[in-house]
Formats: structure tokens, C-alpha cells, sequence
């Protein structure tokens, strides 16, 4: 880890750009005063962390890609092409003009121009035309020769998806299934039976937040089949979501299984495109299970489908005849705690093989097995994580994936060939990656950022050299607010395990003085805090609470993500114990420090971290002075099945371990300031969580803060609504720290 003092933002940028790193990096004063930094600005325009790379999409032979760039001078996203080649930039697609020509078509000035935007595109199979989606129509636009062709489509309509010959696009409409042939614009409707208790190729609230999985349907390799979910919701309770602004307050209903309620019961099934009829595929006899992944073989014959149990301890691999239905095991996985499920599974074209990965030695590898279920070989090993599979080139044997092996506080991208041998780090820079791989294999786009500084985007080739810098996103205003890195500290648990965190000084630091703390928390499973990354508008509000005078201290405990199974499963069956000890072994370090006042430690976090800032205060009254929890579960039982059963069983099966877990349970050990930020429309974190622990701090007499926003979800989204709330807490922990 590099120890160069920080003198100058610009500087420290021109050595970052050159592969060096910040953490660990020491303090020094600066020459010039730093400007303050605002609640207000940070949520104005320009960003503060400059401006990303969009909408980029790689040609189809990886000769260069495409992107979107907003007009400054008419306020229009054209679409523009790099060409690796000539490493030169071209606008591709004149927004201004494809609007003029949209119009001609349409006959139509003032309805539908307006919605056009080219954002939502994608290159066509026979890599000549680009698919422009809109809100009631498709474009077609001719690489080549430059023309458009529009076809329309009834709404409601959505998750569109291109079928591998690219002669037609199948989407949902009300709970079923469609497909729009392209060559006549005509539709075919392949399922009969959808409602909103019976969806079919559309998911529910929980598959997606719990389960990563986004689509309700698959596409065959050959275009002749659609393989889909339908999702009985009718054993699911509904959870009404209370809109309170109108005259008359408007409720919608969610379908959400709480911890131990029902689930919906999951079938999946295939349908003939051109003679539209559903064949069920077995997946055993037991409907209270988890579908969580489905994948075509390349023989479009068969359908891969896993299988989960309700405890998400075993997972089955079945192998389906999409003729019969008939299914049989071909992998099994077992864990005494849980299972993380990825999407790090690739059927092979070349081969009767596939790569699967596993946590079976403890941190998740890929493994290469055939199409019978026998182990070949495990690709990768040793005592980091594969973070995700990017890509497999046959041709050339390699797998391509994002690690954690050079550091878990970072990401990298790397090459390995398929026999596990020759593994190399192809990203040269200290951060945070995420990749952009090309259809050839011959290149990538590196976006990268470190806790310094914000995303750049690089072009590499994947023998690791860089080519070419696409956007630097320097952001010069940056410099005036004298930023402090996090410096990084490795804390000893009580158990001798090693914990990582991070520290922001201010600006002006003196070690004489005694300085207040925030600690700032997740703690939650799949989550870090302590990474070399850049944290956007939270990052930049501790520095300006930092320049307010305070110590900004972060650290991941167990149970966070990146360091191996054993490390998550420490919380198995009891969320918060554990992961609160590890807290206070922070607390512990900090109050080492000569420049600490241990009387003025404050705790703050969201979601997860609104729930462990209330399990802290109440478990730990004495340690902390003060407290702001947003969006905060209080008690387990209200949260979903997926999530909470996978770490904490069900409240039948563990009901010490939910008593125990739930801040509602410790009302009566409030000591410190306590602030709860909600918002009422929140679908995820249910407003009933701040409600419940209310009514507890009444009964056992304890004074807090609450704010509730309306309409507002869980992320509490829109300018107006952050600045307020930021304001909020930085006026409480001002005044109560």
C-alpha cells in the first residue's frame, strides 16, 4: 500500500491515473482553506462525481461500441461510436434527426416525439440493425444505410426481449405472454390464463430483490420455444402501502411473504411460439421450494433449472426434456448454513460441458463439469472469491471473471484458461472495476474508481494493455474541498480475527485535540463498507461532516461480503450479536486513539445499518451518545421469507433468535439520542418497522425523533427529499454530538 502524502488533489489524481493507490495514504496540511462542502450542493448539478460513460453497447464484432452523449447545445442524446481502429469518435445516431424522421413517419408533432429518447437500444442478431424501444412502438434502424422503420405495439407492454434469429420480440402484457413478429408487426399471445394472482412470465416483489433474477422468461436457442415462470400468488398475503396525500388516502396492495408466511408457488414452463401450448416441466412434487435460475442448453433440446429448498440449504440442478417434461438431477449442492446464488453457471457450445461455481471449499470458485454431472476440474482455487463469471471464449479456452484475489476491498478483473491454469490480473490500477467485455474476447471497457476519486473508463485489450483513455472524469471543483481519503486500519477482533476499516480526518487535523466520531454502518450480509471506491453523494457527506470537525470510522464486520463463507455464516440464526461485537471492537480501537473524545461516539446507517444503529444502541446503551436510523428493520418477522429465513430460519423454527435480533424487543434500553427517518411508501423495509417501534418506546417511556416522508419508497429518492433529509441529519448530530 502506497504511504505518499496526500499534498494536492491534482496531483494525487495524475499518480492515481498511473496505477498508484490511496490507502493508507497520510495527511498533510493544505495550503489554501477548504471550501465548504453543502448538503445543498451535493445534491445539485454538475455532480460532484463527474459524469459516467451511458448506455454503452458493444459492436457485434467488438470493432469499437457505442454510447450516449447529451447534445449541450440542443439538450438531445445522440448516440455515438468509438472505433478502436482509428481510436477515433463519431456521432453514430443525431438524436435531433431521428426525432424529425420519427415525426415524418408518425404524422405525429406533439404526442409522441417527445417520449423518444434512444436510450433503451440494443444491436439486432444479424448485426446490421439497431433496436430502438419506445414507449409505444419499436425502431429499426439500418446501420447501413441509415434508414428507420417503425413498428408499433399495443400497451401496457414491457420486458421486451429479441429472439435469437431476431425475427421477433416476445414481451408481457397483463400477466402473460406475447410475441410481435417483426416481419408483419402482427402479435401472437402463447399464454391464456395470466392475472395478477397467476402471473405468467412476470415476476413477483421478492424473486428479484432476494434472488437476482430479473426476467420471467427465456428465449430458446432456436427461437422455436419460450421456457417461463408462472408464480401462483394467491397463498401470498397482501401488505397495503398507504398513500396519505390525497383527500381520501389511496392504498395499493403488494404481495409480500413475510418470514415464515407463504410463498408463491412456482411452476416452469415451456411454450411452442408458432403453435402457441404450454408443456409443465417437472420440478418434484414439493411446490414450497425456489426456482431461482433457468438456462437453454445449447441444443435448445433441454432446459437447466435449479431447485432450491425452502431453507435454502440444497440446491438441484435438473436437466429437463422440454418434449416429455421429465427431469432427472445432474448436480447437488448441500450447506449446513446457506447457499448464495450467482449467476455463474455457462453451458459450453463446443462441448458437452458446463462451469458452475461453488463455495464449496469455503470461498466461491468455478468448477468445470460435463453434461452428466461428473466433476472435471475446478478452474479456479485458493482463499479469495470469484465475485462474478463475465465471459467464457471457446475458442480460445479462457474464462474471464471479477475477483477479490489481489485485495477484498477491491474488485479486479482477470483471465484463466479452462484447464486452471495461466491466471492473470488484467486491470493494472488500485479501485474498484467493472468491465464491459467485447463479443471477440480482444478487448474491455475498465471503469474504475478508487475512494479518491470518481469512474473513469479505460479500453484495454485482454492480454492487459491498455489502448486508450474514453473518459477520464476529472472533476476539478473536487480540489477546492480539500477531500481526506479514508485511511485504512486493521483492527484484531476479540477472537483474533482480522477486521477491516477506514478512517476520514479532517481537513485540518491536529492529533492534540479531541475529536467527536460518526460511525458510519451497514453490517448486513452481500454488503461492504470498507471499500477502495468511490462512495458518491455519502462518501461526500462525510467528508463534509468531517470538515464539520468530526472523525468518520467505517468497518466491516462479519457476516459482510467478500471473505469467504465462513465469514458470512458467523450471524447464522442471529442477526446482529455478532456483528455488533465486531462494532464495538471498533469502538474499542477508537477509543485508543489520544485524538478520540470516547463521550461523543454517534452510530448512523440504512436499512441493515438503520437496523444495526438501533441494535447497537439498545445492546450497547452505554457506548454510544447518539443515533439516526433511516429505514430501519425492527422487527425480523415483518421482513420477507427469502432474505430473512436464508440467515435466520423461521420465526417456528428459531423464535429466540428473532426475539433476540429485534431492536422492538429492546425498547426499554434507550440511554442515547435516537432520530428514525421512513418513508411511508416504502415497499421493501415496511413502514410498519418504525411504526411497531414507536408504539415500544411509548410503552417503556423513551423519548426519540421521527420523520416520516411521504410517498417515498426505500431509498427516500429525489433531490428535494435528500437534501431534507441530509439537513436533518446533520443538524441532529451537530447538536447531539
Amino acid at each position: 500500500m502506497s504511504t505518499k502524502l496526500l499534498r494536492k488533489i491534482v496531483p494525487l489524481v495524475l499518480f492515481l491515473m498511473s496505477g498508484g493507490s490511496v490507502w493508507g495514504a497520510g495527511y498533510a496540511p493544505f495550503q489554501n482553506a477548504p471550501k465548504q462542502l453543502t448538503v445543498e450542493r451535493l445534491y445539485n448539478q454538475p455532480s460532484l462525481s463527474g459524469k459516467y460513460l451511458r448506455g454503452v453497447v458493444w459492436f457485434p464484432d467488438g470493432s469499437g461500441f457505442t454510447y450516449l452523449r447529451r447534445n449541450p447545445e440542443t439538450k438531445i442524446v445522440d448516440l455515438w461510436k468509438y472505433s478502436i481502429a482509428s481510436q477515433k469518435r463519431s456521432c453514430f445516431v443525431n438524436g435531433s434527426w431521428f426525432r424529425e424522421k420519427i415525426k415524418a413517419l408518425l404524422g405525429d408533432s406533439t404526442k409522441s416525439a417527445p417520449a423518444l429518447s434512444l436510450s433503451r437500444y440494443q444491436w439486432m442478431p444479424d448485426k446490421k440493425h439497431l433496436l430502438f424501444i419506445e414507449r409505444s412502438f419499436f425502431v429499426l434502424f439500418n446501420s447501413q444505410h441509415k434508414s428507420i422503420r417503425i413498428i408499433p405495439f399495443k400497451r401496457p407492454a414491457s420486458n421486451f426481449r429479441v429472439s435469437p434469429d431476431g425475427s421477433k420480440i416476445a414481451f408481457v402484457r397483463n400477466y402473460d405472454l406475447f410475441v410481435l413478429d417483426l416481419s408483419d408487426g402482427k402479435e401472437t399471445r402463447l399464454t391464456f390464463n395470466g392475472s395478477e394472482e397467476v402471473r405468467n412470465a412476470t415476476l413477483d416483489w421478492v424473486y428479484p430483490e432476494e434472488l437476482d433474477i430479473y426476467h420471467g422468461f427465456w428465449w430458446a436457442p432456436d427461437s422455436r420455444h419460450i421456457a417461463y415462470l408462472q408464480m401462483d400468488e394467491r397463498p401470498v398475503k397482501k401488505f397495503p402501502i398507504i398513500d396519505f396525500i390525497p383527500l381520501y388516502e389511496k392504498i395499493t396492495y403488494e404481495r409480500y411473504p413475510k418470514a415464515g408466511e407463504a410463498n408463491p408457488i412456482v411452476r416452469v414452463g415451456v411454450v411452442t411460439v408458432k403453435k402457441p401450448r404450454t408443456r409443465w416441466m417437472d420440478v418434484g412434487e414439493n411446490t414450497d421450494v425456489y426456482i431461482p435460475r433457468v438456462k437453454w442448453l445449447p441444443d435448445a433440446k433441454t432446459l437447466a433449472i435449479q431447485r432450491m429448498s425452502r431453507s435454502q440449504k440444497k440446491l438441484d440442478v435438473l436437466f429437463t426434456s422440454i418434449s416429455t417434461g421429465q427431469s432427472h438431477v445432474i448436480l447437488h449442492e448441500e450447506d449446513p448454513y446457506w447457499i448464495n446464488i450467482k449467476n455463474d453457471w455457462y453451458f459450453l457450445k463446443r462441448k458437452s460441458e458446463f462451469i458452475w461455481g461453488s463455495e464449496r471449499d469455503g470461498f466461491r470458485h468455478l468448477y468445470l463439469y460435463n453434461n452428466s454431472g461428473r466433476l472435471i476440474r475446478q478452474i479456479t482455487k485458493g482463499e479469495w472469491e470469484v465475485e462474478s463469471l463475465v465471459g467464457v471464449d471457446e475458442q480460445h479456452g479462457k474464462v474471464f471473471f471479477m475477483s477479490t484475489e489481489k485485495d477484498v476491498r477491491e474488485r479486479h478483473f482477470y483471465s484463466i484458461k479452462l484447464n486452471g491454469r495461466k491466471m492473470k490480473r488484467l486491470t493494472p490500477f488500485d479501485g474498484t472495476h467493472r468491465v464491459a467485455v467485447s463479443p471477440n474476447f480482444r478487448y474491455f471497457l475498465d471503469t474504475y474508481s478508487t475512494s479518491a476519486f470518481p469512474a473513469k473508463t479505460a479500453l484495454f485489450s485482454t492480454k492487459g494493455k491498455i489502448l486508450d483513455w474514453i473518459n477520464k472524469n476529472n472533476v476539478p471543483e473536487l480540489a477546492n474541498y480539500h477531500l481526506q481519503p479514508p485511511k485504512l486500519v486493521t483492527i484484531q477482533a476479540d477472537d483474533g480475527a482480522t477486521l477491516y476499516g477506514s478512517l476520514i480526518r479532517p481537513p485540518d487535523f491536529d492529533p492534540k485535540q479531541k475529536y467527536p466520531v460518526l460511525i458510519y454502518v451497514y453490517g448486513g450480509p452481500h454488503a461492504q463498507v470498507v471499500r477502495n471506491a468511490w462512495g458518491g453523494t455519502t462518501y461526500l457527506w462525510h467528508q463534509l461532516m468531517a470538515q464539520k470537525g468530526y472523525l468518520i470510522f467505517s468497518l466491516d464486520n462479519r457476516g459482510s461480503w467478500g471473505r469467504g463463507h465462513s465469514w458470512e455464516t458467523a450471524i447464522y440464526h442471529h442477526f446482529g450479536r455478532k456483528e455488533l461485537a465486531d462494532q464495538l471492537a471498533g469502538v474499542a480501537y477508537l477509543k485508543s486513539l489520544p485524538y478520540v473524545d470516547s463521550t461523543r461516539i454517534g452510530i448512523w446507517g440504512w436499512s441493515y445499518g438503520g437496523y444495526m444503529t438501533l441494535y447497537s444502541l439498545l445492546n450497547a446503551p452505554k457506548t454510544f451518545k447518539a443515533g439516526f436510523a433511516v429505514a430501519p428493520v425492527t422487527d425480523w418477522r415483518f421482513y420477507d421469507t427469502i432474505y430473512t429465513e436464508r440467515y435466520m430460519g423461521t420465526p417456528k423454527e428459531n423464535p429466540d433468535g428473532y426475539r433476540e435480533s429485534s431492536p422492538v424487543n429492546q425498547a426499554g434500553n434507550l440511554e442515547s439520542k435516537l432520530f428514525i427517518a421512513h418513508g411511508t411508501s416504502d415497499d421493501n423495509v415496511h413502514f410498519q418497522n418504525t411504526v411497531h417501534m414507536i408504539e415500544k418506546f411509548i410503552e417503556n417511556n423513551k423519548q426519540m425523533n421521527v420523520f416520516f416522508y411521504p410517498r417515498k419508497t426505500h431509498g427516500i429518492g429525489g433531490r428535494a427529499d435528500r437534501i431534507h433529509l441530509f439537513t436533518q441529519i446533520t443538524n441532529f448530530f451537530l447538536k447531539n454530538l
